[in-house]
């Protein structure tokens, strides 16, 4: 097991991995920018380096600012979180090349798997169904892009190759608005990931998200623990996620899973990794890999007692899997919500220094934050300031037992989403399950017109 762990990010992750690494006896550093000095991982860390100013490109996002704390400091090991250079193959490759361990997969792996042409024909050969689509990029040629757009049938989405996170893709529902689209598609493409690569799927008009979460080895051991539903969305990004996903057969799931796991197997997968899908009328079709820890990681942590994070750093450190797939029961219902600094319905993003802060608890309730009263909220990164993880027997008691958590919830001197949260939980279609990745935000829009119209 290493000696020393580098963590390479900030907030809620930071100090998640912290904890993961003094339970497991291992040392840490904590590098942070001078926005973060104050920041409770860093006070707990076992040494600290500031990596520079606030901004992410001059810390965070500073390479050899990371290697070189890592060199002063005798790390062994280099925990990218989630975020920042997570899934950056060319800063797992710095890492390895300077001699320390990177906890998440091999770069190569990471390249593969975050162009979404090569994810996309790994995991056909692999046998994980996706979504309808030409397998390679789209030509040059604009009467053979026509001739794809017929195939498929419209309405298609236009991605980006290395886009992600709702980021480069374009819906088009008429031939006569494909050719621009792709062109604009490919520009927007070229100026944000470095990468004009686009691709065309069948557009799925209204389906859930649904993720398979995997541990594998460096040994070409392999599980998959389960599914979680992330589909309450706003812009792409998750708000809400639960685990297991409601009313989907568990001989679908485990049929889906074992592919998954089946697929890093072949392309010789090492450590975490999440496998993204839309669902809809009863099917799945792979989206994309996320080569790292997820945010919403700990609703499966809650559901098969697996420590997802200490997984990563075993399995880094060349441990073979301790469990098999067999060994794998999901027992009971945990759902989380991510508290933002932020207006909860015009969304304006809110830091500034928190007065009060009072998390809950109770039977069932975790809380993974790095707040605090007299914590000052910085401005320069996402507004995203912990999260609320509520388990129960039954999915019915997680969300009474996450309404209570969020009714006793006090965060003063700044702006949260716990309004937005507390109405979701109540909301009936919520209640019910199954919503699709469109319904909050066509929830929020029926609200915005309403109150426009008194």
């Amino acid at each position: 097991m290493f000696g020393k762990v580098l963590i390479a990010n900030r907030g809620e992750i930071a100090l998640r991995i912290l904890r993961a690494c003094r339970e497991l006896g291992i040392r840490t550093v904590a590098v942070h920018s001078e926005a973060d000095t104050e920041a409770k991982y860093v006070k707990l860390a076992d040494e600290s380096v500031c990596i520079g100013p606030a901004s992410s490109a001059q810390s965070y996002l500073n390479i050899p600012a990371i290697i070189s704390a890592a060199e002063v400091t005798d790390a062994e090991a280099i925990h990218p979180g989630y975020g920042f250079l997570s899934e950056n193959a060319d800063f797992a490759e710095r890492v390895e090349k300077s001699g320390f361990a990177f906890i998440g997969p091999r770069p190569e792996t990471i390249r593969l798997m975050g162009d979404k042409v090569s994810a996309k024909n790994a995991m056909r050969e692999a046998g994980v169904p996706c979504v309808p689509g030409p397998d390679g990029a789209l030509p040059e040629d604009p009467k053979e892009i026509i001739k794809i757009g017929r195939a498929v049938g419209y309405p298609v989405i236009i991605k980006a190759a290395g886009g992600g996170g709702g980021r480069g893709m374009r819906v088009v529902h008429t031939e006569a608005a494909l050719l621009n689209a792709v062109n604009m598609t490919r520009s927007e493409a070229g100026a944000a990931f470095n990468n004009a690569t686009v691709y065309m799927e069948k557009f799925l008009e209204n389906p859930r998200h649904v993720e398979i979460q995997v541990l594998a080895d460096s040994h070409r051991n392999s599980i998959n623990l389960g599914e979680r539903d992330c589909s309450m969305q706003r812009r792409h990004q998750k708000v809400i996620e639960e685990a297991p996903a409601p009313g989907i057969s568990r001989r679908l799931i485990s049929r889906v899973g074992d592919r998954c796991a089946e697929a890093c197997r072949r392309i010789n997968y090492r450590g975490a990794g999440t496998f993204e899908f839309l669902y809809e009328n009863g099917e799945f079709y792979f989206i994309e890999m996320n080569t790292r820890v997820q945010v919403e990681h700990p609703v499966t942590e809650l559901i098969t007692g697996i420590d997802i994070v200490q997984a990563q750093i075993r399995i880094a450190a060349g441990e073979k899997l301790w469990i098999k797939q067999r060994d794998i029961e999901l027992r009971g219902h945990a759902i989380e919500c991510r508290i933002n600094a932020e207006d909860p319905f015009k969304f304006i993003p809110s830091p500034g220094k928190i007065t009060n802060w009072h998390p809950p608890g109770g039977p069932g309730i975790r809380v993974d934050s790095h707040a605090y009263s007299g914590y000052t909220v910085p401005p320069h990164y996402d507004s995203m300031i912990g999260k609320v993880i509520a388990y129960g027997d039954t999915r019915e008691q997680a969300i009474r037992r996450m309404w209570v958590a969020l009714s006793e919830m006090m965060v003063d001197g700044i702006k949260t989403n716990i309004p937005l949260h507390q109405e979701l939980m109540l909301d009936e279609r919520f209640v019910q399950g199954g919503t699709s990745i469109h319904y909050l935000e066509e929830k929020l829009a029926a609200k915005s017109d309403a109150l426009k119209g008194k």
